[in-house]
């Protein structure tokens, strides 16, 4: 069976999304590798990999091979515990096996370890745990202050420096182009800048210095048989400043000023891509606002009690099993268990709702949720990557990285694109030199500089990424989390929605409102065998019956045997009793006679309450009717679906009855009723075969066949529990207005791709042939080419202020 694993790296020295396709290229190829997705936006790749037949280690050397560069963490501990030279290696070998580790070498005599490691696939803590296990203790040594710099902001500030330097030599340059023009000519130039060699001196570091980045790039790329935009931009700057050194070299003994030169023309487009750049890059960190966000309601620091006294340290460091002191006004720092105190929690962040949540000892506690007046003393049982706002944004992390379908279509165009208009620049030249204005090389060089920049497809590369990362960041501050981008994509067509019942449409919490019994049945015992058998059932039903027992003040017992028969019920043997407890179909299957109470039951279902009916050896002995009540905005929710055109239809394993009454309520007309958890997802498969485009919403662990049936699988989940893995959306709040706004996210989200890609292609489109005509600059090409690919960024930045509710 195959171990399928995945890793994140995070990749620079991408210039244009052809580099993202060689690197998907590239790694797809290695054995044992399922799938790899780059995305150039997030300069990520995401890989899905089986272990038995590749190990992590491979990709990074594969990306390196192929020209480009892997982020890697370092961090320093210092090592407690360490008596022998085996000490240190025990260290040592155990730091090297995990994942994401690419060096840890242990210094004995020191006490201290060195860590290289892959932030996005181990953390800190996980080490830190893993040592403790062994017998020592890993102590990060601090950092000074400014050590530790994003490398998105590093290469910010890299391309600054980059850009200041190469303005100030291509300024003069530009004054001398400028002072050409008829229409300028008033403007003073100073003589000097019309030598040859003077602008060969301002032009050279620019070309060399700053445009080193280009030449590394298009040799790479040209050495994996590729090509990319640093290749359009090498051979357009080069062209320019090459030309001009023959020039510049031809007028050696000659006294005459030379108008005709071309440097500024490469040192200007150099300028002016790297001003691009860096905009790009600005406006990309900017994309991954709602991650930053989501990071930015996580605590710092936490209190914790080691070695008999309380200490602060940072989140990061929190081990499992420690033990957290949690003051009035605090965020929780991880997730855990109430040792001690008893407190209301604002958990807004997690499930919308505004009201505090009373919690007391044995109550779970979720990180980053807010402790409203008590003093908690909390053991930690989730932590690091473990955390539920972990898990949340490592959900949207990996959404952000992965592919829409609508993206292959720009892939695919941005791998050819390339070759062909470096052919359409050779035929634009010869074009020129031979037919237009023959032999006029100077004429011919400029156009085929012009068409070369003009259609560098970094906007092409970035249209669908962007948007994907914008739209699925800011459903995530809506509750909403998009497991990927083909779900995001795939979301806008829905037109028939299924809801589960039970937790869904309903709050999932009834409580216990009706107790017949059978003639001369006592009830404390009838109470007392039904609670003992249904407490071991996770039923939501049943814990509503096992509450309004107990607070009967009856005593349950254990059950000897007990087995829940999915659909029907459940049957159990207690203090000697066999009890069947469940529908009139459980009751069938075994031979109990239930006829003189079938319309008492029936009367309770128009009610809208759930009946179940009871036997005890062999024997009718009565039954209990419990009732759910609708969420307060299920009705509106519903109301919402159908305004915006969809079939709505509620699928239960109740009976029919009991989910009219329901769904009458809410203003659903289909209803789908008394069916087994399997036959949710055979209701699934026949709408899908009338060609309807289907979402599931259920809970996501009862419903799980049908959510992975449906085109979309939608779990509403409001605790730790997000049901990530059933899902292809999870909806935290619970509250169906959600799947209203996931649909008008989807639709807005696929809406500002459709005009990024039109208007990506469409400047290409019409910028080579105006460029090739000769209507275009080679500076002015230059400054469209930036200005296109920031726009298209800017564009998808839009959906990061979209107020939801359609």
């Amino acid at each position: 069976m195959m171990s399928q694993k995945k890793a994140t790296l995070q990749i620079t020295g991408m210039t244009c999304s052809a580099c993202a396709n060689r690197i998907e290229r590239g790694l797809s190829k290695i054995e044992g590798v399922e799938e790899a997705n780059v995305n150039f936006a997030l300069e990520k790749t995401q890989i899905v990999y089986d272990s038995e037949k590749t190990d992590a280690s491979k990709f990074k050397e594969k990306v390196k091979a192929l020209g480009y560069d892997v982020v890697s963490e370092k961090v320093d501990f210092n090592v407690t515990g360490m008596t022998c030279a085996a000490c240190a290696n025990k260290v040592e070998k155990r730091l090297n096996k995990f994942d994401g580790v690419e060096l840890a070498t242990v210094n004995f005599a020191l006490e201290s370890v060195h860590v290289e490691y892959n932030s996005e696939q181990v953390n800190i803590s996980e080490m830190q745990e893993a040592i403790k296990k062994l017998g020592y203790s890993l102590e990060e040594k601090q950092e000074k202050a400014g050590d530790h710099i994003d490398h998105r902001q590093r290469e910010i500030q890299k391309q600054q420096g980059k850009f200041i330097f190469s303005l100030i030599l291509s300024i003069p340059l530009l004054w001398a182009m400028v002072s050409h023009f008829e229409f300028t000519s008033f403007i003073w130039l100073p003589d000097m800048l019309m030598n040859p060699w003077v602008q060969f001196a301002l032009a050279t570091p620019v070309q060399f210095i700053v445009g080193k980045q280009f030449y590394v790039g298009a040799y790479k790329s040209l050495r994996n048989k590729s090509a990319n935009m640093d290749v359009l931009v090498a051979l357009g700057t080069s062209a320019a400043y090459f030309y001009s050194l023959y020039l510049s070299i031809k007028s050696i003994g000659s006294n005459a000023h030379m108008v005709e030169l071309y440097y500024e023309t490469s040192a200007v487009l150099i300028t002016l891509i790297i001003l691009g750049k860096l905009f790009e890059a600005k406006a990309k960190g900017r994309s991954s606002e709602a991650i930053k966000k989501l990071m930015g309601l996580q605590a710092k620091n936490a209190t914790v009690f080691r070695d008999g006294k309380e200490i602060i340290i940072p989140i990061e460091e929190v081990l499992k099993g420690d033990i957290v002191y949690i003051k009035p006004g605090e965020k929780v720092p991880v997730d855990g268990e109430i040792v001690e105190g008893q407190s209301a929690l604002d958990e807004a962040m997690l499930t919308g709702e505004s009201i505090p949540v009373d919690k007391t000892v044995g109550d779970t506690v979720i990180g980053s949720t807010i402790n409203k007046n008590g003093f908690l003393k909390i053991k930690a049982t989730n932590v690091g990557k473990d955390t539920a706002l972990a898990q949340i944004i490592k959900v949207v992390e990996e959404a952000q990285g992965s592919k829409a379908p609508i993206q292959r279509l720009a892939d695919v165009i941005s791998g050819i694109f390339v070759p062909i208009v470096v052919g359409i620049a050779i035929i634009t030249f010869l074009v020129w030199y031979f037919m237009v204005s023959p032999g006029d090389f100077a004429e011919a060089l400029e156009k085929f500089i012009a068409v070369l920049v003009i259609a560098c497809p970094c906007a092409l590369g970035l249209a669908t990424p962007t948007s994907i990362m914008a739209g699925s960041g800011r459903a995530a501050e809506f509750g909403i989390l998009f497991k990927g981008g083909e779900h995001l994509e795939t979301t806008h067509r829905l037109d028939t929605i299924i809801l589960d019942k039970t937790g869904t449409v309903t709050n999932g919490k009834p409580s216990l409102t009706d107790v017949l019994l059978a003639q001369g049945v006592d009830e404390a015992n009838f109470l007392k065998l039904v609670g003992t058998a249904e407490k071991n059932s996770e039923h939501p039903l049943a814990e509503a019956i096992v509450l309004g027992i107990k607070e009967k003040g009856i005593e349950l017992g254990s059950s000897e045997i007990f087995e829940a028969v999915p659909g029907y019920g459940i049957q159990s043997k207690v203090d000697g009793k066999q009890l069947l407890i469940g529908t009139r179909k459980l009751m069938a299957k075994h031979n109990i006679q239930v006829q003189d109470v079938l319309v008492q039951m029936e009367n309770l279902e128009k009610q809208g309450k759930t009946a179940m009916l009871v036997a005890i050896d062999g024997q009718y002995a009565g039954l209990v009717a419990v009732a759910d009540t609708i969420k307060e905005t299920s009705s509106d929710a519903i109301a919402r679906l159908h305004k915006l055109g969809l079939d709505v239809v509620m699928i239960t394993g109740d009976n029919t009855q009991t989910a009219k009454t329901i769904a009458a309520q809410v203003g659903i007309k289909h209803v789908i009723a008394e069916v087994l958890p399997e036959g949710k997802a055979d209701e699934v498969k026949k709408l899908q075969a009338a060609g309807k485009i289907v979402a599931m919403v259920g809970d996501g662990i009862n419903d799980a066949p049908a959510l992975a049936t449906a085109n979309i699988g939608m779990a509403i989940g409001t605790g730790t529990d997000v049901a990530m893995e059933a899902a292809d959306i999870t909806l935290i709040r619970g509250d169906l207005n959600s799947i209203a706004d996931a649909i008008f996210m989807s639709k807005k989200t696929i809406l500002n791709i459709k005009q990024n890609l039109f208007w990506a292609l469409a400047y290409n489109s019409l910028g080579v042939p105006i460029a090739a005509v000769g209507l275009l600059a080679p500076w002015l090409a230059g400054a469209a080419m930036a200005f296109s690919s920031v726009s298209v960024v800017l564009n998808a930045l839009r959906l990061q202020r979209i107020k939801l509710k359609a």
